[in-house]
């Protein structure tokens, strides 16, 4: 990464490439969640869209705290589509959103996001969590989201959840997902010539092979999630994205819709790579 100052962006550029972000997602083939070949538990890719567009102003808005522009990304969607479908990204991109408008090399604005959040901040994530009220949710011993009483510091409830959430982990350990696996994937999958969306379908199967999917864990248990993951790298070992296996992946996709398994934390992630990946391209800045 660049050490080189940069400067932050505007709004309506950090609002433009999280938009471009999230429809880039929807038009990759990634097996078991939603997408534009399929759609799958309960929801289509309309909705998604409709969500970029109504939580792109409130993840985007200049001089806003990460918890302001989680909350009101989910509460606008809720409001347009009537279900969660971007609890998990918001949470991944608004770090990122707040960090692109600082100056300084991003991983090191983004850092200091992360180190530098407020009681607001608790208050308005363990809101938007409860207003989402995401899948498998359950209750924790300590920091849970629906326990009544003060709201602990968002970083200590990050910490608590990491070890069973990638998301939470991430507010932990700077992003490091990103860093090791997605962007790597992305790059690997641009040196070998892929194009769009196969570039994306890439990403999304490095974190659908690499990690189990914390939403999958959420429902069925880490057990299941790491199965799956195991599963996935045997079943994808050597795929050819570059002869878009449309069929192939297609078939993998039904099979895991049918038993009821979504890798959305992995989706999340893919999203979140991508606009990290368009923010340090539109700041100047290496991958």
């Amino acid at each position: 990464m660049s050490a080189v100052p940069r400067d932050g962006l505007p709004a309506a550029t950090v609002a433009d490439l999280y938009r471009a972000a999230c429809l880039a997602e929807l038009d990759a083939l990634k097996p078991g969640n939603v997408h534009g070949y399929a759609p799958g538990h309960r929801m289509v890719t309309a909705d998604f869209v409709t969500s970029a567009d109504v939580s792109a102003p409130f993840l985007a808005e200049p001089g806003a705290r990460v918890g302001h522009r989680v909350r009101g990304g989910v509460e606008a969607t809720i409001a347009a589509v009537g279900q969660n479908t971007n609890l998990g990204i918001l949470l991944l991109c608004a770090p990122l959103a707040c960090a692109a408008e600082r100056l300084g090399p991003l991983v090191e604005a983004l850092n200091a996001v992360l180190a530098t959040f407020d009681a607001s901040d608790s208050s308005d994530v363990f809101a938007a969590i409860r207003r989402a009220n995401p899948g498998g949710l359950g209750r924790a011993e300590r920091h849970d989201v629906g326990a009544e009483g003060p709201v602990p510091p968002l970083r200590a409830a990050m910490a608590e959840a990491a070890p069973r959430d990638r998301i939470a982990r991430a507010y932990t350990d700077g992003f490091g997902d990103l860093f090791a696996i997605g962007l790597p994937a992305l790059r690997e999958a641009r040196r070998q010539g892929l194009a769009p969306p196969w570039t994306t379908t890439a990403v999304h199967l490095a974190y659908l092979t690499d990690v189990p999917d914390s939403h999958i864990a959420r429902k069925h248990g880490p057990g299941r999630a790491e199965a799956v993951r195991a599963a996935a790298r045997a079943r994808l070992a050597g795929i050819d994205l570059a002869a878009a296996p449309v069929e192939a992946l297609l078939a993998y996709d039904r099979e895991l819709k049918e038993a009821g398994l979504n890798p959305g934390t992995s989706a999340d992630f893919t999203v979140a790579t991508l606009f990290l990946d368009a923010l340090l391209s539109a700041r100047g800045e290496a991958a």
